[in-house]
């Protein structure tokens, strides 16, 4: 009788480290497909990319990448010279739209995250995190024309009362201020999450200590709660940098010379490339998946930055 039960028990055991191989194998499936997707993305890309710097281009040329890089022209329509599509003007112009949006995004954000995590009424709570959410989740052509329908005429107007000539109001300043209105509710989302984590006995210590609810907030918890906000900065400035149908409604399409004036037209990379998709072939196709590879890169380039800098601001705070 013994034997039976033991062997019963033997074999609930081994169907039991069969299901879990199984499981194992089909969520380990599961995770390579996942990453497959973004290997072959980026891999497309890449081959596509590279394409009009290595063949003749029917005729016109390979371009060259420096020039590409460095240059301050981009043609538009038909190229008859392979060499007259530059980025380097519009890189400086995307990442300067960037960090200028994330410089208006990120305190609005930090501060409505603080203020529905720590400050609000539970009800008010609730009603602000529901609007936030919704914000979130709408799509960006409808930021688009919002900026286009309000945004747009009231730099327009503001171009007038400072005696400046503007196209419409497409220019720099609106780009800025649609890139961060949308970028506002995933800072916000992802702030208050971590202002919710730090933990309670820190804010008690700091209130016994004597420190007001408002010094608790600012200096204790959205210091404990620095990781999450670094990594809203990220996912935010992730979205500005790839942000294409929205920007392309009040940019202006800059096509020449570097320019710091937030009045004037510019462009974006990803502008650049949604205008080239009307194409199939061709180098002013294939030119697209040249600039999405200085898009990846800056991409990858500024999350590196900002996460070393997460990363020195907390070795500081441990010493």
């Amino acid at each position: 009788m013994g034997i039976m039960v033991l062997l019963e028990n033997n074999k609930g055991k081994n169907k039991n480290k069969l299901i879990d191989k199984l499981t194992r194998g089909v969520l380990y499936g599961f995770t390579i497909a996942s990453a497959s997707f973004i290997f072959i993305i980026v891999g497309v890309i890449i081959v596509k990319g590279i394409n009009p710097f290595i063949s003749d281009n029917q005729g016109l040329g390979n371009v060259d990448i420096f020039r590409f890089i460095t240059g301050d022209t981009w043609l538009t329509g038909t190229a008859f010279q392979s060499n007259l599509y530059s980025v380097g003007f519009i890189i400086v112009s995307t990442l300067l739209i960037a960090f200028l949006s994330l410089s208006i995004s990120l305190p609005i954000g930090l501060m409505t995250a603080l203020f529905i995590a720590k400050v609000a009424p539970k009800k008010v709570s609730e009603l602000f995190r529901t609007v936030i959410e919704m914000l979130a989740s709408i799509p960006s052509i409808i930021f688009g024309l919002f900026g286009a329908s309000i945004i747009r005429p009231f730099v327009y107007n503001l171009s007038e009362m400072l005696g400046y000539q503007s196209k419409g109001g497409n220019s720099m300043l609106s780009t800025i201020l649609v890139l961060a209105i949308m970028t506002i509710p995933t800072i916000a989302s992802i702030s208050e999450v971590a202002i919710r984590s730090v933990d309670k006995s820190i804010i008690d210590v700091s209130l016994a200590l004597g420190a007001t609810k408002s010094q608790t907030n600012f200096k204790v918890v959205l210091t404990a709660a620095k990781s999450g906000i670094f990594a809203s900065a990220i996912l935010g400035i992730g979205r500005a940098l790839g942000e294409a149908t929205a920007v392309s409604l009040v940019a202006g399409g800059r096509r020449s010379g570097f320019s710091f004036d937030i009045l004037d037209t510019t462009s974006t990379l990803t502008s650049i490339m949604l205008e080239g998709m009307k194409e199939t072939t061709g180098l002013d196709y294939d030119i697209r998946f040249s600039v999405g590879i200085i898009l990846m890169i800056i991409i990858l380039i500024t999350n590196a930055i900002l996460n070393f800098i997460k990363r020195k601001v907390g070795n500081m705070d441990v010493k």
